[in-house]
């Protein structure tokens, strides 16, 4: 007795999903489309195509981790850590000292995860989540950066230090170089 109440509710739920749609053009010349047609006026049934519909992905149970992959996983939560746009064969040419370079990670930098460039070894700048990272007033000569990927202030991952050097063009040139003075006889 219960299944047919039971498919009747759900019978009666599906009607407004399957309501059949009208339209019209109105006294200014104008299209209307409704689900109720106004008294008086000749309408058209409007026939939908079926909607498109779409499974949902099939999830897998997480596979059983132990605390040895578990710890790879944090030591090594990131394939490639490596910093790009840096020239290694030539000199890079900025006469004020600022560039950008790029981080390249896969996968991308993670929630809760932040990136920190280190200049000569040393922390330059800020952590940040932004892959385009801009060095300023950089001096000339050789120098090495590495990129580092933080969770929290624990380093996770680092890349491998990139040398390159910096080429600054001097403006206004060296000075002239004074005469000595002449010795007093």
């Amino acid at each position: 007795m219960r299944t047919p109440i039971a498919a009747c509710l759900l019978m009666l739920l599906a009607l407004p999903a399957s309501a059949e749609i009208y339209s019209y053009t109105d006294a200014s010349g104008n299209k209307v489309f409704t689900n109720q047609p106004p008294d008086g006026i000749k309408t058209e049934s409007v026939k939908l195509p079926p909607m498109n519909t779409m499974d949902p992905p099939e999830v897998s149970a997480p596979a059983d981790t132990t605390t040895s992959t578990s710890s790879t996983a944090q030591s090594q939560p990131y394939n490639q850590v490596q910093l790009t746009n840096l020239p290694t064969e030539e000199a890079l040419r900025s006469n004020n000292g600022t560039f950008t370079v790029r981080a390249a990670l896969k996968p991308a930098l993670r929630p809760g995860d932040s990136l920190q460039l280190l200049l000569d070894g040393q922390p330059y700048g800020a952590p940040t989540n932004v892959p385009l990272l801009q060095l300023s007033e950089i001096d000339r000569g050789d120098h090495t950066l590495v990129l580092q990927v933080k969770s929290g202030d624990q380093v996770v991952q680092e890349s491998a230090p990139v040398s390159f050097t910096v080429q600054r063009v001097a403006v206004g040139g060296a000075k002239p170089a004074q005469p000595l003075p002449k010795p007093r006889n």
